[in-house]
């Protein structure tokens, strides 16, 4: 459809009527989405499962009733385009010839973890889609094609290698992980030949810098702070960057009646030491967090003194300059720690991700969009990795939080959130749509 007139579907002030429909609308496509899963009374969507599959087609359906042209790339997402004012549309993959205006681009996941929540990633796809047909019966276009990704793997969970479909998109496909064995003994790369998608056509799903005006990401907090301040969106600050390590420690078993305690070289002990310091260390400075969530005692018995830890580290912090002062700090301690217990370690890190800020001028459009749509704004950092993250090789990118319930909790199936804040989001989202500014 042509025309170069935005007409403003979002308003300000209260909740419109349109936006409750929006609401409700997103909240069932939620709950139909969450039928294509691998475990019967969970859901579990892993990639290129059959589910994956059926829940991809789902997304496909719903991207054309809302008046976007549909394709897959080589990776399997799944990508609706909403050609811009005067842009011709000719069919499957909806380029134009004559397009020559980058796209705002947004969307998320639809893989999900073994036994999780329904809105985690899904909430990122279904809101636009909603968005984009309320334009579409309004006969709205814009002076930018708008382009929905649902990324068909961002988990990890089937082959031990996350934000697939991101990086895809991105250009920035690890192909090694390619040779990445499941349960079942099949590698990514035979899975997706028997799927139909040839992994050696994955760099033609990259897209090139001038093509993306921008990312934005709409996705549940996953958190308690927009909860526990009444707060139903928040615009994100940074993903954060992460450093993750498996640590072995080394000291004597003995037995637990006999051994006096100043002679020991329990490793368990040391273990809990350099927990209780990681814990310290990463309380009380915004944006730091520090877990363990891999504590074991190889074999361990109750009347012998340990003799062998195990134990995992993750700092995460929106900066990373905090962040690698933490690590150093941590592993001075574990260094002073195990030397004092006369423990051996041996610390391997295993993960290093930088912290991606968020572009201030589209986290500016954000805000004002909440402002202008009557909310108050609060600015967050995002402690869990996103699609975002892999985006921001190729674009600015931002994302919007939306608030969820139960504490906050995600990947889990009480993962909950009201209709309320997703016709909220959705109001958000149109507003800062008709009034983006690349």
């Amino acid at each position: 459809m042509e025309g170069d007139v935005v007409q403003n579907v979002s308003g300000e002030g209260p909740l419109q009527d349109a936006f409750q429909q929006l609401g409700i609308e997103i909240m069932q496509r939620a709950d139909a989405l969450a039928v294509h899963s691998e475990a019967p009374g969970m859901l579990t969507r892993t990639y290129l499962s059959d589910a994956h599959h059926g829940a991809a087609e789902q997304l496909a359906g719903w991207m054309r009733e809302a008046g976007m042209t549909v394709r897959r790339d080589a990776a399997g997402n799944v990508i609706g385009r909403y050609a811009a004012a005067g842009e011709r549309e000719d069919g499957i993959g909806g380029t134009s010839a004559t397009a020559a205006v980058p796209a705002l681009v947004t969307g998320s996941h639809f893989d999900t973890v073994r036994n999780g929540g329904k809105f985690d990633g899904n909430l990122g796809i279904l809101l636009p889609i909603s968005c984009i047909a309320a334009w579409n019966r309004s006969g709205t276009r814009f002076a930018f094609p708008i382009e929905v990704i649902g990324f068909a793997e961002e988990e990890g969970v089937r082959f031990k290698a996350t934000l697939l479909g991101s990086r895809a998109v991105a250009g920035t496909f690890d192909t090694g992980v390619l040779d990445n064995l499941d349960e079942q003994g099949q590698s990514m790369r035979e899975v997706m030949l028997a799927a139909g998608y040839d992994p050696s056509h994955l760099p033609d799903a990259a897209y090139r810098a001038e093509q993306v005006a921008a990312f934005v990401e709409v996705h549940i907090e996953q958190g308690p702070l927009l909860l526990n301040e009444s707060l139903p969106v928040g615009v994100v600050t940074a993903i954060s960057g992460a450093t993750r390590f498996m640590a072995q420690l080394q000291g004597l078993a003995g037995h637990a009646g006999t051994v006096p305690m100043h002679m020991r070289r329990d490793a368990a002990m040391a273990a809990a030491e350099i927990g209780l310091y990681i814990e310290q260390r990463c309380s009380g400075q915004a944006g730091l967090v520090g877990t363990m969530g891999i504590l074991e005692v190889p074999q361990g018995a109750a009347n012998v003194v340990p003799g062998a830890a195990r134990f995992s580290m993750d700092i995460r912090a929106e900066r990373d300059d905090v962040r690698h002062a933490a690590v150093t700090d941590i592993c001075d301690a574990i260094e002073r720690i195990c030397s004092a217990r006369r423990i051996e370690v041996n610390l391997t890190r295993t993960h290093e991700a930088a912290s991606v800020p968020c572009a201030p001028h589209l986290q500016a459009q954000l805000a004002q969009a909440i402002e202008a749509c009557g909310w108050p704004l609060r600015h967050l950092p995002s402690g869990a990795g996103h699609d975002a993250m892999a985006l921001a090789a190729v674009a600015p990118v931002a994302m919007l939080f939306v608030r969820c319930g139960n504490g906050g909790i995600s990947h889990h199936p009480d993962e909950i959130m009201i209709e309320e804040d997703a016709a909220i989001a959705a109001q958000v989202f149109s507003r800062f749509v008709e009034n983006f500014v690349p």
